[in-house]
C-alpha cells in the first residue's frame, strides 16, 4: 500500500483527512504535515522526515500537497529528490482527489502508479449549477506578460526604456519564492521580472531548482547574488524591467544599497525564528545585527511596509521593536 502525506498551509490538511474519514473510515499509513505561521520550511521538513522514518525503510510516499510552489510544495520537492524512485507529489489536494488516493493505493504499488492515476481522472470536484455557467472550453495556454527581447542578444550600450529597471517590489522573506509571492503578490504588482538575491542561494542547485518550480507561469525568474544586482543596475538594457526582487535577510537589502542600488521602500514578508532571536510579530523574528540592519536602512531613507499579502494592514517596524524592548 502506497503511504501518503498531506501537506498544506494551516490546519487544511487536518481539517481534509477528518473529512475523508467520515466518508471511507479510519485510515493507516497517512499523515498530515502542517505549516503554521510561527513554524519555518525547516520545521514543515523535519515533520516529513519524521513520517517517513515511520512509514518504514523503502516506503513509497504519495505527496499530496495545497498548492503548487508553496513552502509545502517545496519542501516535498527537496524530499522527493532524496527519493526519487519511491516519491511522488500531486499539488492541488481537495476531498475528492484524497478519496481518489484512499480508494486506490490499496491495488496500487508505487506512488508513480497512484499519482499518475489520481491525474489522470476527473477528480478536481470543481463543478458549477446552474449547468449553463460551465465554460465551453477551458484555456490551457499561459501567455507571458514579458515580451521584451532577452537582454543578451541586446548590444552592450542599448537602452530599453528610461534605462532603469523599475522595483515593483522589494521584499524580505526568508522562504523566497513560494505561494503567497508568486500568486499574491505577482497580481498585486504585476512585475516581468522576479529576481531572487542571495549570494548563497545562487550557489545551491537544489534551491535554485525549487524556486524554478515555484516561478508563476510567464514571468521571467533568476536567482543572482547581490553583486549581479549591482551589475544590472547599472545596465540600461534593463530599462524595460519591472523587478520583483526577493531577499533572503536585511544583511543582503543592505549590501545591495552599498553596492550603489537604490530603492525607498521594502517590504518585510517573514522573516524565520530560530535560536537566539525574538518575535516581534507572527511572522518576524529579529537578532541585534537585524535590528542594527534594519535601523541602518532606515537611515539611509528606506521605508519599511511590514505585510505578508497586499490586502494586510501595514504595521509600524519601530513599534514591533519598541513592544519587545529591542530599541
Amino acid at each position: 500500500m502506497v503511504n501518503i502525506i498531506l501537506a498544506s498551509h494551516g490546519e487544511f490538511a487536518e481539517g481534509i483527512l477528518q473529512s475523508s474519514e467520515m466518508i471511507f473510515g479510519e485510515q493507516e499509513q497517512i499523515v498530515t504535515a502542517t505549516l503554521m505561521p510561527n513554524e519555518g520550511p525547516e520545521d514543515l521538513r523535519r515533520k516529513f522526515n519524521n513520517a517517513i522514518e515511520s512509514f518504514g525503510e523503502d516506503a513509497e510516499v504519495l505527496f499530496l500537497v495545497d498548492l503548487w510552489g508553496g513552502s509545502p510544495f517545496n519542501q516535498a520537492s527537496a524530499v522527493h529528490d532524496e527519493i526519487p524512485e519511491r516519491s511522488a507529489i500531486v499539488a492541488g489536494m481537495n476531498l475528492p482527489m484524497l478519496l481518489e488516493a484512499l480508494g486506490s493505493r490499496m491495488s496500487m504499488e508505487t506512488a508513480h502508479e497512484l499519482a499518475s492515476h489520481i491525474v489522470g481522472k476527473d477528480v478536481n470536484g470543481v463543478r458549477v449549477k446552474p449547468e449553463e455557467l460551465e465554460p465551453d472550453e477551458a484555456s490551457t495556454v499561459a501567455e507571458s506578460n514579458d515580451s521584451s527581447p532577452s537582454v543578451g542578444t541586446l548590444e552592450p550600450g542599448t537602452v530599453l526604456g528610461d534605462g532603469q529597471i523599475e522595483y515593483v517590489l522589494t521584499r524580505i522573506d526568508t522562504r523566497l519564492l513560494h505561494g503567497q509571492v508568486s500568486t499574491n503578490w505577482v497580481k498585486a504588482v504585476n512585475p516581468n521580472r522576479i529576481l531572487v538575491v542571495s549570494d548563497s542561494v545562487s550557489q545551491d542547485e537544489m534551491r535554485k531548482t525549487l524556486i524554478q518550480q515555484a516561478a508563476p507561469p510567464g514571468v521571467r525568474t533568476h536567482t543572482i547574488p547581490v553583486s549581479k544586482l549591482a551589475e544590472i543596475h547599472e545596465d540600461p538594457r534593463f530599462g524595460d524591467t519591472r523587478a520583483l526582487l526577493l531577499f533572503e535577510t536585511p544583511q543582503d537589502v543592505l549590501q545591495a544599497v552599498e553596492m550603489g542600488v537604490e530603492f525607498d521602500k521594502v517590504n518585510i514578508g517573514s522573516m524565520a525564528h530560530s535560536q537566539g532571536k525574538t518575535m516581534i510579530s507572527n511572522a518576524i523574528s529579529v537578532d541585534r545585527d537585524d535590528v542594527e540592519t534594519l535601523q541602518e536602512l532606515q537611515d539611509r531613507g528606506i521605508e519599511f511596509d511590514i505585510r505578508k499579502l497586499p490586502g494586510d494592514s501595514d504595521e509600524n517596524l519601530d513599534k514591533l521593536l519598541r513592544n519587545e524592548n529591542l530599541i
